[in-house]
């Protein structure tokens, strides 16, 4: 009996967790693989960020997150303060002059 409730217990865990993830898709400008490893490696330190993925042909991030702890909105914040666009919002100021001049978009000069 005890090994059945674990089961169920473990089971339901699992699938509550499971629950909470959601997926977001975010448009930024980032340019280089410069730019894709800055982003994904900032985002991994955001609180809720399961995972995220760049995509330098689209210059979209798809960010996996946990939606109890973290929402798109501050998803995008952060990538702002990385220095890049992030859908309509515009990047840090003071973070984006400390980027390499590669990773530098044309728009912002």
């Amino acid at each position: 009996m005890k090994k059945q409730i674990l089961i169920i217990a473990g089971v339901l865990a699992f699938v509550g967790a499971k629950a909470q993830t959601d997926t977001v898709r975010i448009k930024t400008s980032a340019i280089c693989e410069q730019c894709k490893e800055r982003i994904e490696h900032d985002l991994s330190f955001e609180k809720g960020v399961k995972s995220s993925s760049m995509n330098l042909e689209t210059k979209e991030v798809t960010v996996v997150y946990n939606a109890q702890k973290t929402d798109p909105q501050k998803i995008r914040t952060a990538i702002t303060k990385s220095g890049y666009d992030a859908d309509s919002l515009k990047a840090d100021t003071k973070a984006y002059g400390r980027l390499p001049e590669c990773c530098k978009s044309p728009e912002h000069q």
